[in-house]
């Protein structure tokens, strides 16, 4: 089995090399699934060009079996029933098809897409870069270095990553933690944070050069800080539990502006600003969470909000346009953490007033469920909902690390920011953009995770692509910046084992994401009143993603 499908990538390579208009992926097989190599001498690109004819589509498909972004065009048309094929339409088909033991039963869903009903619009997608990622990135040579730089944000051959998350300071996946001013102590006056760090300065050098090899202008920046100073919090140390002192709660405030005034010096400017990473951790997960961490409760953190960071950043300094993200924490705060931000207030306005969105993380997302997102959005409609952070083999019940070529993790990818995206939540932000394959290097213990990209430490001269790297491609290439979300529909038997969600695209343009998570080949039929209609497969265990114009 596995001869032949070396054969038919071989063969498709061959293929592409002369017809298509990207280079297809090296294929290289480990015993959870397949990677795709990218080394000096050669990396599979995306340059996919969407459909600009009416009524012409592509459709793009990565499967378990070993697919990477496989490109289809057609238009659309009456699509005759292919010979010895049956399709399952009622429920008593079923026992006659079994009788037939010549004919294939594949069951038929019915697509629907509703472009007059309208949800979220859409802000990006993207990745975080910490510590560790600057650090890898040295090591590598810097021809590869360039090439993982387009490979996530170039609008051509990458896919088309738009956002960046930034810790402000040191955060868990670091050589070591660390903050800005931690000497002298007690020091109100921030009188040491006059300039940026070595490790920021060549952070932004990096960014800058991300830029120019990916040819865009312009990133959006979203930072978070992990911890203050030992000396601002109660227990005087990176984690435990702990709270910042109320003396220092404007001192804190001023720390985030001056971060981005120096930054601001350095040409970065930032699009968005979180209140503080998973301030939960510092107050209930502190026995399990042994990194950098500031614990808050929300009626303390909205009275900082309120009185000091708001006025502060939004009121007072060059930075009013800036959008302040609050919670930065798991679905299970959510709405209660808001309703009691909202509830704080100072000089008559309420800590919520400045928040103009709301951060979320994933990590116990398969146990709570995401109405909770839909009872946030109702009551703060106004309010951009956002992933800010996602990666898989956190848990203590988990592998520690990546598992490379692992297809289930990537479809877990897959049905949460489906999930996300149903349910309001406008963007999304993976963790590392690169780890090691040991899933770090970090200087916490038991905190290795998975990545979207792995580096081989071992020889540096060649990464691999994760599964997880190509359903993040299926969103972040076809779903651009204010994209608006619209009603998509699949109904037939066995609709639950597809989960789909569509966007109508500032071109005019249609997305359709369809996740196929049984072991069963799926025909979707599809109407479009203008358009006509077309008939496609869903594969066993696949992602597929229909773009149409």
């Amino acid at each position: 089995m596995v001869t032949i499908i070396y054969s038919l990538l071989l063969w498709t390579f061959l293929l592409c090399s002369v017809n298509c208009e990207y280079k297809p992926c090296q294929l290289r097989e480990y015993p959870d699934g397949f990677v795709c190599v990218c080394n000096e001498d050669y990396c599979d690109t995306m340059d996919v060009k969407k459909p600009q004819k009416f009524g012409d589509f592509l459709t793009i498909s990565s499967t378990k079996s070993g697919k990477r972004f496989e490109v289809n065009k057609g238009r659309f048309k009456p699509k005759p029933i292919e010979p010895n094929v049956r399709r399952v339409r009622r429920f008593s088909d079923l026992f006659r098809t079994k009788r037939n033991t010549k004919t294939t039963t594949v069951e038929s869903l019915s697509l629907t897409i509703n472009l007059n009903k309208t949800y979220q619009k859409m802000v990006g997608f993207g990745g975080a870069f910490t510590g560790t990622v600057s650090y890898l990135f040295d090591s590598m040579p810097e021809s590869l270095r360039h090439t993982l730089y387009r490979n996530y944000y170039a609008p051509d051959e990458g896919i088309g990553y738009t956002m960046m998350r930034l810790p402000i300071g040191g955060c868990d996946f670091d050589q070591s933690p660390w903050a800005y001013n931690e000497y002298p102590i007690d020091d109100r006056q921030l009188s040491n944070f006059t300039q940026l760090d070595p490790r920021d300065v060549r952070r932004n050098e990096q960014i800058n050069v991300i830029k120019k090899v990916a040819n865009i202008d312009y990133i959006k920046l979203i930072g978070a800080a992990w911890s203050p100073p030992k000396w601002m919090k109660t227990n005087n140390a990176w984690s435990g539990y702990n709270a910042l002192k109320e003396e220092f709660y404007q001192t804190w405030a001023d720390y985030h502006v001056r971060y981005l005034d120096l930054m601001a010096d350095a040409n970065m400017t930032f699009w968005g600003l979180s209140t503080g990473n998973e301030p939960l951790n510092g107050e209930i997960g502190w026995f399990f969470v042994h990194f950098m961490s500031l614990g808050w409760m929300p009626g303390n953190q909205g009275k900082w909000i309120a009185e000091n960071l708001g006025p502060s950043l939004l009121e007072k300094s060059k930075f009013r346009d800036l959008k302040l993200f609050a919670g930065d924490d798991q679905r299970y705060t959510w709405p209660w953490w808001f309703e009691h931000l909202n509830k704080s207030t100072f000089d008559g306005k309420s800590a919520m007033d400045f928040v103009s969105g709301l951060a979320v993380h994933w990590y116990w997302d398969r146990l709570i469920s995401p109405t909770l997102l839909d009872h946030t959005h109702e009551k703060f409609p106004d309010k951009i909902l956002l992933n800010t952070e996602s990666c898989i083999g956190d848990k203590p019940f988990e592998k520690h690390g990546p598992i490379l070529g692992s297809w289930p993790r990537a479809e877990r990818y897959a049905l949460g920011m489906i999930q996300d995206f149903q349910h309001y939540v406008a963007g999304w932000i993976d963790w590392n953009l690169l780890l090691n394959e040991h899933g770090g290097p970090t200087y916490t213990i038991y905190n290795t995770v998975d990545s979207a990209v792995i580096l081989n430490t071992t020889t540096k001269n060649e990464f691999y692509k994760q599964p997880i790297f190509y359903v993040l491609a299926h969103f972040s290439k076809f779903i651009p910046s204010d994209s608006v979300r619209i009603e998509a529909e699949l109904s037939g038997f066995r609709a639950f084992n597809i989960k789909t969600v569509a966007f109508l695209c500032p071109d005019n343009s249609v997305t359709v994401i369809l996740y196929n998570h049984s072991d069963k080949l799926r025909i979707v039929d599809f109407t479009d009143d203008l358009r006509g209609s077309y008939e496609f497969r869903l594969e066993p265990r696949s992602i597929t993603t229909f773009v149409y114009a």
